[in-house]
C-alpha cells in the first residue's frame, strides 16, 4: 500500500510502513509542507492497524540537513499570531512521542538541526557510519526546536547536551553512539536493511497491544519522582491479563516454542483505562486521573 504526499513517501510492506523525507536534490532540507505531510503520514500509520512499527528515513545521501532557510523554511503565515504558531521540527517530533507503533530512524549522510531534533523520540535510532549529527541552533542566531532541550538531556545526559548545544558544532556516528543518541552503527547501504530487521523482529515476536502500552509507559512514566504511578498502573494492566488473548497466545508460543499469532491490534484493543490511548493529544495524560 502506498499513499502520496509532495514531499514525502509512504509505504507499508509485511506491517512495517516506511515514511521517508523525499527531496533528495536539497538534500531533505525540512520545510513546512514536509512537516506537515510528516505529521500526516505517521498519522496514518499511527491508526492502520495492519501497520506494527514505522521506519523514519530520508531519500538520497542525507537524511536531513536542517530547516531549508533558502526556501523560507521559517516564514510564518502573516494570518497566524505567532502564539498560536506551531514551529516545524516539534509538529514531527510530538507526533512520534504521542504514537502508538514503535518508531526506527535509519539515518544515512547528514543529521541537522532538525535531521537531529526529529529523530529524538523515535524508540531506535540506527546511523550510516559516515553520518554526522549536529544541534546547530546557536550558530545560527536559533533556539532548540522539536522539543529537543526536553529529549536530549534524557538521552545523552545534561553534560553532553550542554556541549553539543552550545557549542552548535558537527559531530561524527563514533560520537553519536558512544553518547547513546544512536543504537547502532551501519554501512551507508545497509542502514534501511538493519533497520527493517529491527522492525521485523518486533513485528513478528512482540504483541502490538502490548509495544504499544510499554512504549508510553516508558515516555510518560520515566520522568516521576517515585515509582508509585508506575506500580498504581502497572497493577491495573496486569489484572486485565487474566482476560487478555495475547497474553494466552504469549504463553502458549513460548512453551509450544513455536512463533507467537497475536490477534490483539492498536489502537483499537488498547485497554480503555489506559491514560494515553487518545491519538492527537497536546499535553500527557496524568495516569492517577
Amino acid at each position: 500500500m502506498t499513499t502520496q504526499y509532495e514531499q514525502v513517501l509512504y509505504s507499508v510492506d509485511e506491517h512495517i510502513a516506511t515514511i521517508s523525507m523525499n527531496r533528495p536534490a536539497a538534500r531533505n532540507a525540512y520545510t513546512m509542507t514536509m512537516a506537515t505531510e510528516l505529521g500526516a503520514a505517521i498519522t496514518v500509520a499511527d491508526r492502520d492497524p495492519d501497520v506494527r512499527a514505522i521506519i523514519l528515513t530520508g531519500e538520497g545521501s542525507d537524511f536531513c540537513v536542517g530547516a531549508d532557510l533558502a526556501g523560507g523554511g521559517l516564514a510564518i503565515d502573516d494570518e497566524e499570531e505567532e502564539e498560536c504558531w506551531l514551529e516545524p521540527a516539534g509538529q514531527c517530533s510530538l507526533r512520534i512521542f504521542e504514537c502508538t507503533k514503535p518508531v526506527i530512524a535509519a539515518i544515512r549522510g547528514a543529521a541537522v538541526g532538525a535531521g537531529s531534533t526529529i529523530i529524538l523520540p523515535a524508540d531506535y535510532r540506527i546511523a550510516a557510519t559516515d553520518s554526522r549529527f549536529g544541534y546547530v541552533f546557536t550558530r545560527r542566531g536559533l533556539f532548540p526546536e522539536g522539543g529537543s532541550a526536553w529529549y536530549l538531556p534524557r538521552l545523552v545526559g545534561m553534560g553532553r547536551a550542554m556541549d553539543w548545544m552550545l557549542s552548535g558544532r558537527v559531530f561524527p556516528a563514533a560520537e553519536a553512539l558512544s553518547a547513546g543518541l544512536v543504537q547502532q552503527l551501519a554501512e551507508p547501504d545497509d542502514v534501511l536493511t538493519a533497520a527493517r530487521a529491527y522492525a521485523k523482529d518486533i513485528v513478528e515476536y512482540s504483541a502490538p497491544v502490548s509495544v504499544a502500552v510499554t512504549r508510553q509507559m516508558l515516555l510518560n512514566l520515566s520522568g516521576h519522582d517515585s515509582p508509585y504511578p508506575a506500580h498504581s498502573l502497572d497493577s491495573k494492566l496486569i489484572a486485565s491479563c487474566r482476560s487478555n488473548p495475547d497474553t494466552m497466545e504469549g504463553i502458549l508460543s513460548f512453551l509450544g516454542k513455536r512463533a507467537p499469532e497475536f490477534a490483539r491490534r492498536v489502537p483499537a484493543d488498547i485497554p480503555d483505562f489506559f491514560p494515553w490511548k487518545g491519538i492527537g493529544r497536546r499535553q500527557p495524560a496524568d495516569p492517577n486521573t
